[in-house]
């Protein structure tokens, strides 16, 4: 089938780009920039990206979104713009709750199925048990992020409940290897193998391969099986976890320290304040404390049963992403260990 993919040259886009090929079906995609394109989808290993159907606009526009739709059976919608400034709260309000009203409702009046909607474990969260489910409420978050994907969520629910084949996924934490954003779950990652220092708290943060997450896009790719929800947050590590796998693969020795509550929670108003007043990018917000502090596993197993879609080893996943990391010249050989070593396992 022909699909329209949105968000393409990020993360989670690009990687879902190369899955949907790769499952053969057509694919169009409405991106900003032809080159940045090119470059971005190069980079995971498709060939002649330039030579993609594509069309120019931006998921807000309504003409560009009706153009890239013309002819499409299914689209995908991972488009997203993701900032701590708060200075641009408007553009994150406007691209990812206008564009997601764009997309999903322009598709859903053409009559396309399915539907795929990537949204966020933000919109869900905090949650509603000890474990995190595709269909938990929509919840009300602070930060302007989560508040956004939020607001996307409920459009997409409205869809639902009015029959639409949305079919709507909610990943954990994105990492893996050729990350054209470089976002802020990878700059973690790095700070804390540079340093060789992990603060450690009571919760956790679920930790989700970019290709794991692509093949779950493709794989949602069926007609005919109404609404439907997915979640794949993937391997749920505290911070000590995570340093005992980061410490495991790279056989250096990584440091975990505790920090109470009552402490992180100052560290993140400080950093809300810093944002708020001077711009300035915070190590931590007080959005981010709560999901160290409160953040529980995520329920994938539907994802699982009706699609076929695991996740990988998380060793598996930090190995090949901090070795992506030591080819693009990110971090110095020394801090990655053995991983430095083309042929070393890191086990």
């Amino acid at each position: 089938m022909r699909v329209l993919l949105t968000g393409a040259t990020g993360l989670a886009g690009c990687h879902t780009a190369a899955a949907v090929l790769a499952k053969g079906h057509r694919l169009r995609l409405l991106v900003r920039s032809p080159e940045k394109m090119a470059r971005v989808l190069r980079g995971v290993g498709i060939e002649k990206p330039e030579q993609l159907d594509h069309v120019i606009g931006d998921v807000t526009d309504a003409e560009a979104v009706e153009t890239a739709l013309e002819g499409c059976e299914a689209v995908i919608h991972a488009a997203a713009f993701f900032t701590q400034d708060t200075r641009r709260e408007a553009e994150v309000q406007r691209t990812n709750v206008l564009g997601a009203e764009r997309v999903l409702g322009a598709a859903a009046r053409r009559g396309l199925d399915p539907i795929v909607h990537v949204s966020s474990l933000a919109a869900v969260f905090p949650p509603d048990g000890p474990v995190m489910r595709p269909d938990d409420r929509v919840k009300q978050p602070r930060d302007m992020y989560a508040r956004s994907k939020a607001a996307a969520e409920q459009f997409a629910r409205r869809l639902q409940d009015e029959g639409a084949p949305v079919v709507t996924v909610y990943p954990g934490t994105i990492i893996g290897p050729e990350d054209p954003t470089f976002g802020d779950g990878l700059r973690t990652i790095m700070s804390f193998v540079k340093l060789g220092v992990i603060p450690t708290t009571a919760g956790g943060i679920p930790f989700v391969d970019v290709r794991d997450l692509a093949q779950l896009h493709a794989a949602a790719l069926e007609p005919g099986r109404g609404a439907r929800r997915y979640m794949l947050g993937g391997s749920f590590l505290s911070n000590v976890e995570l340093g005992a796998v980061l410490q495991r693969i790279t056989q250096r020795r990584i440091r975990t320290v505790y920090v109470p509550p009552p402490l992180i929670r100052t560290i993140g108003r400080i950093g809300d304040q810093l944002q708020r007043r001077f711009g300035v990018k915070p190590g931590l917000t007080y959005e981010a404390v709560l999901i160290l502090i409160h953040g529980v596993p995520t329920d994938d197993s539907r994802a699982a049963e009706e699609l076929g879609v695991e996740c990988r080893p998380v060793d598996e996943t930090l190995r090949d992403t901090l070795r992506w990391m030591h080819r693009e010249r990110l971090i110095e050989p020394s801090k990655i260990g053995v991983l430095s070593n083309g042929n070393a396992t890191g086990q």
